[in-house]
């Protein structure tokens, strides 16, 4: 296990942010200010939290304790699968990784939606 905390915003997350969730203000404030703490916006996901909150994509992807991942090919095969383009590509960037081994922990608002998914999910509503 490495020490490093990787953790994907998913949409609900995101637009949780925006909405001033404090424990999302949290991770982002960690991941930009302590070693180790890398957060993930899925592109999919971000452009989903933009249509449920405008202004959310321009606001997350401008912060530098967040990296925007992009939706390559093996992320566009993933998603082509999935009803949500959200869902699957905060899925697929939870996956390990040779830069994430152990992968990465899905937070969200919503933690029924990733029930029966083989994903660690962080609850942003406790």
């Amino acid at each position: 296990m490495s020490d490093s905390l990787h953790i994907v915003l998913d949409d609900t997350a995101m637009a949780a942010a925006g909405q001033g969730n404090v424990l999302a203000s949290r991770l982002i404030h960690r991941a930009h200010a302590e070693p180790g703490w890398f957060l993930y916006a899925p592109a999919c996901a971000l452009v989903e939290a933009d249509r449920a909150r405008p202004g959310t994509a321009e606001h997350l992807a401008a912060l530098p304790g967040i990296t925007v991942l992009d939706l390559d090919l093996p992320a566009a095969l993933a998603v082509a699968r999935r009803e949500s383009w959200a869902a699957a590509h905060s899925q697929y960037a939870a996956q390990p990784t040779p830069d994430r081994p152990d992968g990465a922990v899905i937070a969200t608002t919503t933690p029924k939606r990733w029930e029966g998914e083989p994903v660690r999910v962080l609850d942003l509503n406790s």
